[in-house]
């Protein structure tokens, strides 16, 4: 299967080389500066007692043209603020029979996947990864969970998604049957916020903020807003499920943040509008009052301003 895989970070980069290691032809389209590091050390995962180099295929948006006939398969797995030139880039390898499977969390991408390929082109995507990119450039896996949940966004089942996930389940990335892809969607979408919304208004781990007086209360809290948003959209949160973030998002002494805390802390721009601000605009026309993950939203916007002006050279 001829799989184009957008980006080479943490989460991309991880399920493409697994597809690489298993016999797929798997070609990465990266920026310039990332294509340098991976010519010069390979894409390389460790961690986890394991340790080994891929020597990818490369390609950057303007050599993509030359590989010629259309991908099968296009894994997008770039940030929410690289998204627009992303769908640009992607162009040359669309055909009418490319699938494209969206990794971001949320769900404004895709509304702009849908305007720009039309709906048939795109699959509902929902990514669950413990990996992140160290100094060096390399993906540390930091934990065994390797997941890519997939399916038609209006929630049949085809041919061409389990062909896809036989092939996720041949690399070793488990990638079960979705009873509604979109629904699992919004679902890790909840995940998502409410475990990112602790850890950046609180500005610590999870355990500080549960160690804290009073610290206990606001998991539950923050879970019961964004979970009221789904049902709302009509993807309401299993009970079990519920159970599942909390055990994550409310636990003493974890050391666990999302990655949208580590660059909170960093001092890096984050995807505040794409998952905060896109949840609270949803909940305002379904009439949902969320007045913390508001506050969360606020929190992360001042911090996005401030990013945006110092890059800009401002104050």
């Amino acid at each position: 299967m001829k799989i184009l895989v957008v980006g080479a970070g943490a989460t991309g980069g991880y399920f493409g080389a697994l597809l690489a290691r298993a016999g797929q032809d798997v070609t990465f389209l990266v920026r310039p500066a990332r294509a340098a590091a991976l010519r010069e050390r390979g894409l390389r995962v460790v961690g986890r007692d394991e340790e080994w180099v891929l020597t990818p295929r490369l390609v950057t948006a303007d050599t993509l043209d030359a590989l010629g006939s259309p991908y099968d398969l296009v894994l997008l797995s770039v940030k929410s603020t690289g998204l627009e030139a992303a769908i640009e880039d992607i162009v040359p390898a669309i055909g009418p029979e490319t699938a494209i499977v969206p990794l971001l969390n949320g769900l404004a991408h895709l509304d702009a996947l849908n305007a720009r390929f039309g709906t048939s082109a795109v699959l509902a995507g929902v990514a669950k990864v413990v990996t992140t990119l160290d100094e060096t450039g390399d993906i540390r896996r930091l934990a065994p969970l390797a997941h890519l949940t997939l399916g038609e966004q209006d929630g049949t089942d085809s041919a061409r998604a389990a062909k896809f996930r036989a092939v996720l389940e041949e690399a070793g990335i488990a990638s079960p049957k979705p009873e509604h892809a979109v629904t699992a969607m919004w679902h890790k979408w909840v995940f998502i916020t409410t475990f990112g919304a602790v850890t950046s208004l609180m500005r610590g781990t999870v355990g500080e903020v549960y160690d804290a007086p009073g610290g206990p209360a606001l998991a539950p809290a923050l879970l019961d807003e964004a979970s009221s948003v789904a049902a709302a959209a009509g993807h309401p949160v299993p009970e079990a499920e519920r159970a599942t973030t909390l055990a994550v998002v409310a636990a003493p002494g974890s050391p666990m943040v999302p990655s949208l805390y580590r660059d909170l802390a960093a001092g890096r721009p984050t995807e505040v509008e794409h998952l905060f601000g896109d949840l609270t605009t949803r909940a305002r026309a379904l009439g949902v009052p969320t007045p913390l993950l508001d506050l969360a939203t606020l929190h992360l916007r001042v911090h996005q301003r401030r990013v945006t002006a110092g890059a800009d050279g401002g104050a």
